[in-house]
């Protein structure tokens, strides 16, 4: 989990719910809440960011949209042999 340019607009965010949420329970509690909340969203995009990675593999093709195997399509590929 490495800090990227996005993540300033994530601290903003996170830093005006927690501003929000201070009227309602203690400065203390909407700290901790903000904080669990920051790691949880960073845990959660890298995860899918991960699984979209493995999904891809090497690439998609651009005739069809399948995931390119062994650098060849398995279905562009296999109808013109």
């Amino acid at each position: 989990m490495k800090f990227e340019r996005r993540d300033i607009i994530l601290i903003a965010g996170l830093l005006l719910f927690m501003i929000g949420l201070i009227p309602f329970m203690s400065p203390a509690y909407a700290v901790i809440i903000v904080i669990i909340m920051y790691f949880g969203i960073k845990f959660y995009v890298a995860k899918r960011r991960q699984l979209m990675e493995q999904d891809v593999g090497e690439g998609l093709c651009l005739d069809c949209g399948a995931k390119i195997h062994e650098k060849k399509c398995p279905n562009c590929d296999s109808s013109k042999e």
